[in-house]
């Protein structure tokens, strides 16, 4: 499943999801000023990670997966980075209000320990992918569908710790690809041991991709008075 993240993100199919997801983290009424930390909670091979150090090349970060290999692989994509293996569903060995920037790409969410990270005035930054993504490699069956609003869920969930959304982006696209990029877009989720045969796309030639997602971002909400 790393390898073939790390292939097709290094192709570039993902691009525009990182550019945005840099956007939505250092926008102009974000945590801009002085050297913000930014916290990847669920980093994978540190693509995401590494396109924000280059927007900001004073931030700090922090990369952390539940995976030792994905630590590793991250840590090589933001160098200088604090890399540490851990559980996101479990309390997170970090101190309170440490992080100015969360990422949580494609990634479990721990909402109540986010917000206990989360500096005053920081930002959560969450790609969840819309019904869309990749539907003509789901249209075969062979891939997970994505529950409808997933985004609102998102919301809800996040809310019930304090966490208020202030902005949602979608990002939607074709990407146009051939077979092997088609296995291993199937092989970067939870469906890789579907990614060696996908039946009603052509497995030779070229074929379009939709790849849809929504980058939200939640700042915690302002205390009653």
């Amino acid at each position: 499943m790393l390898a073939a993240r790390a292939a097709v993100l290094g192709r570039g199919a993902y691009l525009p999801i990182a550019e945005e997801l840099a956007r939505t983290a250092f926008s102009a009424n974000g945590p801009v000023s002085g050297r913000p930390r930014v916290a990847d909670l669920g980093c994978g091979t540190g693509y995401y990670a590494g396109h924000l150090s280059a927007a900001r090349h004073e931030a700090s970060f922090l990369l952390a997966d539940r995976s030792p290999h994905a630590v590793r692989s991250a840590l090589r994509a933001v160098p200088g980075a604090t890399g540490v293996v851990l559980d996101i569903w479990r309390p997170l060995p970090l101190r309170d209000e440490v992080a100015d920037v969360i990422l949580n790409v494609f990634a479990p969410r721990n909402p109540k320990e986010f917000a206990r990270i989360l500096r005053p005035g920081g930002r959560v930054v969450v790609v969840v992918p819309r019904a869309d993504h990749l539907r003509e490699l789901r249209s075969s069956g062979l891939l997970v569908d994505v529950p409808a609003a997933k985004a609102n869920a998102v919301t809800e969930q996040l809310a019930a710790a304090g966490l208020v959304r202030i902005s949602e982006v979608p990002v939607q696209y074709v990407l146009p690809t051939d077979s092997d990029t088609r296995a291993m877009l199937a092989g970067m989720g939870p469906s890789a041991h579907h990614a060696g045969s996908l039946p009603g796309i052509p497995a030779d030639g070229s074929a379009d991709v939709t790849i849809a997602v929504d980058v939200l971002s939640f700042e915690l909400a302002s205390p009653p008075g």
